[in-house]
C-alpha cells in the first residue's frame, strides 16, 4: 500500500512559479512509476509528468515541456513538481499518482493523491 499526499498548490500570478510535493507513505515506494496528472474544470484528467523509480527517465507533456521539472527524492519518499513560466492554461487540481514497475503507458496507476489546487491569474 502506498499513500500521497500533495502539497505546494495555490494561486499564483502569470510567468510565476510554484513548487508541487508529493509525499508518500511505504516502503517499496522506490520501485514506483510516480506520475503528476491535471485536470482543470470541465476537462479530461491528463497526464503532466512522469519519472521512473530511479529518476533516470522522465516525461513531459507537450505543454508543459521546458517549464516543468519532476525529480523525486526515494530516501525521503518524495516527488517534486517544479513549475515556471506558468500562465492561466496551467490551472487546475494536479494529482500524484503511482504505480508498480517500469510501464510507460499512461494508464496502470493504482495509488493517487487527493489533489492540489493550482491557479494561475492572468
Amino acid at each position: 500500500q502506498v499513500q500521497l499526499v500533495e502539497s505546494g498548490g495555490g494561486l499564483v500570478q502569470a510567468g510565476g512559479s510554484l513548487r508541487l510535493s508529493c509525499a508518500a507513505s511505504g516502503r517499496t515506494f522506490s520501485i514506483y512509476t510516480v506520475a503528476w496528472f491535471r485536470q482543470a474544470p470541465g476537462k479530461e484528467r491528463d497526464i503532466v509528468a512522469r519519472i521512473s523509480w530511479n529518476g533516470g527517465s522522465t516525461y513531459y507533456a507537450d505543454s508543459v515541456k521546458g517549464r516543468f521539472t519532476i525529480s523525486r527524492d526515494n530516501a525521503k519518499n518524495t516527488v517534486a513538481l517544479q513549475m515556471s513560466s506558468l500562465n492561466p492554461d496551467d490551472t487546475a487540481v494536479y494529482y500524484c499518482a503511482a504505480k508498480p514497475g517500469a510501464s510507460t503507458v499512461v494508464t496502470g496507476y493504482i495509488y493517487w493523491g487527493q489533489g492540489t489546487q493550482v491557479t494561475v491569474s492572468s
